[in-house]
């Protein structure tokens, strides 16, 4: 029997650093593996101009079964790493795992939900034992979360074990055929398995010696998405993440501030990374927006900035958001009555009924529309509204008049963060790691549903999935780190518990967690993309994303 996940993670990842410790002790990183599972060697880098090869630097980092670094630049080496295995036994195996109505009187045909109530999960496994089947009712639990206590989260309903997909699929076809639904998962994906085969790969920057910086950037426009190997070769970066989730309109999801410009504001109160001085200064927080607009004496508050009115994806907005304003991951509230300001790094603002108005750089009026989607000016920006926020505007907005605007962003403590031209802000979560010790929010950052069906959580938060991690070690080196997932022989995924504990493990003071699933990419100059993003179609187009660039300043 296994040991319970979060000891087994940290006791097995704390012997292998105190391992690697020995080694980098004299001066030397390893390059080791395991006989019989090799690993794909990195290719050279290229290295521009005449500068010589560096010597590896040594480079704390947990491994079991192999690691395999390579120097980057002077200051920044990224390592390769396989953790834990495959148990082809009793622990992992493909099962049906068997749908459950979201309401107790739901049709088992249709159900979508993962997990539910006990009691709800007992009458789905009473149908389908009545149907022949031999069904086991599994309870969800999730661990103590820093302002979440553990407890259950639900019960899962599934059907046999199967060594391989195939058998597990035709055994979902007789489910399926029984008049129930569901899907086929593999076992050692479901999160709880602190020994499951992971596949870890980390850029680790050393500010002492790397002379460069770290920076967010995007494509032509903020709503323009661009895939991760083509920022870094136009940029002539070093290295690349992916960072902030995104809606598909392009909208960044949450506060988003590169270079001291606010270009979307915040999920309030949720977790976020604050980078300064390209990477030397980074500190995990929460963070929130408070961005008004004033026309003479009457002032309004503005709900957001370059996305769709009245669309609140992962909730957590302003005044009036249904159903709730606390946030909700990847949960979409609504405003029938917004203003949302978009600025010039937005192509083309979205079209429809309302109100806008076109301002020029100094935020002075030059068109007044009762319909929305002109495009922002060179310069300028637009401010859109819908529902009674459109009436106000138009009743107080005239072609000539001066708009007043403040923005201010908050962090967790009600301080007003100074948005300096090195200031770049990125609020994703949840939070990781605070002051070197696991701290996951796990309701602040609304990773744990308000209401019944924690379909998502258990999806999302519990089971394993491929992740992307940003953090910074007492030293002041930076680490950007990703996991792969969801692909059987290769990598499972690490639960976001799972994430912390790695993160910690790798000697993080601060962590947080970024967009991950299909969006988890890692690219660096001469290797390319480095890990194996889960989409079968390869890696996706990105909002924005996290670039190490050679020198001090730049775009």
């Amino acid at each position: 029997m296994r040991q319970t996940p979060h000891l087994a993670v940290s006791s097995a990842v704390a012997a292998a650093v105190l391992a690697f410790c020995a080694l980098t002790a004299l001066g030397a990183a390893p390059a080791t593996e395991a006989a019989g599972r090799p690993t794909a060697a990195p290719r050279p880098v290229t290295a521009a101009g005449p500068e010589p090869e560096p010597e590896p630097a040594p480079v704390t980092l947990p491994f079991t079964r192999s690691a395999r670094s390579t120097v980057i630049a002077p200051g920044v080496t990224q390592t390769s790493l396989v953790l834990g295995r495959t148990d082809a036994g009793a622990d992992d195996v493909w099962t049906v795992h068997v749908n459950q109505p979201l309401t107790d009187d739901g049709p088992y045909s249709r159900a979508t939900g993962a997990l539910g109530p006990e009691a709800r999960a007992g009458r789905l496994a009473a149908a389908l034992r009545a149907k022949g089947f031999e069904p086991r009712v599994e309870e969800v639990r999730t661990p103590a979360y820093a302002d979440r206590p553990a407890g259950t989260l639900g019960w899962t309903v599934r059907v046999g074990r199967y060594a391989d997909r195939s058998a597990a699929a035709t055994a979902l076809a007789k489910v399926r055929a029984a008049g129930f639904a569901g899907d086929n998962r593999y076992t050692a994906q479901d999160g709880t398995d602190a020994e499951a085969l992971q596949r870890v790969f980390v850029v680790q920057v050393d500010f002492k010696q790397f002379t460069g910086r770290l920076a967010s950037d995007f494509g032509p426009s903020v709503d323009v998405f661009e895939q991760l190997p083509d920022l870094v070769s136009a940029t002539g970066a070093l290295a690349g993440i992916n960072a902030q989730w995104f809606a598909d309109s392009g909208a960044p999801l949450g506060l988003y501030v590169k270079d001291g410009r606010l270009l979307s504001s915040a999920t309030q109160g949720r977790g976020g990374i604050r980078i300064a001085r390209g990477g030397r200064e980074v500190d995990v927080d929460t963070y929130s927006t408070r961005i008004t607009v004033s026309v003479g004496k009457a002032t309004r508050e503005v709900d957001g900035i370059n996305r769709t009115p009245g669309e609140i994806w992962n909730c957590g907005g302003v005044g009036g958001d249904l159903p709730t304003q606390h946030p909700q991951q990847d949960f979409k509230c609504t405003d029938e009555s917004e203003l949302v300001r978009f600025t010039r790094e937005w192509t083309t603002p979205p079209a429809g009924p309302g109100a806008e108005v076109v301002l020029d750089r100094d935020d002075r009026v030059t068109a007044v529309n009762r319909t929305r989607g002109a495009k922002p000016p060179a310069g300028g920006s637009t401010l859109q509204a819908v529902g009674e926020s459109a009436r106000w505007l138009i009743a107080h907005a005239r072609p000539g008049i001066r708009l007043g605007f403040t923005q201010r962003v908050l962090d967790g403590g009600g301080n007003t963060v100074p948005l300096t031209a090195d200031t770049t802000i990125v609020q994703v979560g949840p939070t990781l790691v605070r002051d070197g010790r696991v701290a996951v929010n796990a309701v602040g950052d609304g990773i744990i549903r308000e209401g019944v069906d924690q379909t998502h959580p258990y999806n999302w938060v519990v089971r394993g999935n491929p992740r992307s991690m940003i953090g910074v070690d007492d030293q002041g080196r930076l680490l950007l780190v990703v996991v792969d997932g969801r692909q059987v022989g290769w990598s499972s995924g690490l639960s976001i518990t799972g994430a912390a504990e790695l993160m910690k493990s790798l000697g993080a003071r601060e962590a947080l967690n970024l967009d991950g699933g299909g969006s988890s990419v890692m690219v660096t100059t001469g290797s390319g993309i480095v890990n194996r993003p889960s989409d079968a179609t390869g890696p996706r187009t990105l909002g924005n994303v996290l670039l190490l660039h050679r020198t001090a300043t730049g775009r």
